[in-house]
């Protein structure tokens, strides 16, 4: 499974131009298609972008939920709120909508961040508030996630 790496600072015009920088541009071209989704994250105030690889993927598994259970309804509808589909375009900038601007607070100053299969978009100050817990914090929350998961790779 690929991976994004890295996490940049860049900028974002009045009119929602995100310009992605060149070694990021270069992953995206590595995941097979010029086309991706960008949605609301579920958790904090970002924007996730998924290639649409990844995100049929994962509406594969969200399709199997039964929809004639309302909670089940009520979290697809909520999770797939906003999504929009982007490019980038020849300058190598991704157009972000007016509503996922606002949704993540977005102002001129945006961290994008590697996350795994998928990348985040963050405001800048937003992002730095986020990150700033404290290394014991985070040592507890490394441990509570990885703590028991095996790195042996003959036990897969």
């Amino acid at each position: 499974m690929k991976n994004f790496i890295g996490t940049y600072e860049c900028k974002i015009d009045d009119k929602g131009r995100l310009k992605l920088p060149s070694s990021l541009v270069k992953q995206m071209e590595n995941f097979g298609g010029d086309s991706f989704v960008v949605k609301r994250s579920v958790f904090q105030s970002c924007l996730e972008v998924y290639p649409m690889s990844g995100w049929e993927k994962l509406m594969e598994k969200i399709n199997k939920l039964n929809r004639f259970q309302k909670r089940n309804a009520d979290f697809i509808r909520q999770f797939t709120a906003g999504l929009k589909t982007v490019e980038p375009d020849n300058a190598g900038r991704l157009q972000i909508s007016k509503d996922l601007t606002l949704f993540a607070n977005l102002k001129k100053e945006i961290v994008i961040t590697s996350a795994g299969s998928l990348f985040e978009i963050w405001d800048k100050e937003a992002y730095e508030a986020v990150i700033a817990t404290s290394e014991e914090d985070f040592a507890k929350l490394a441990e509570e996630v990885m703590g028991d998961i095996s790195f042996d790779d003959q036990e897969e």
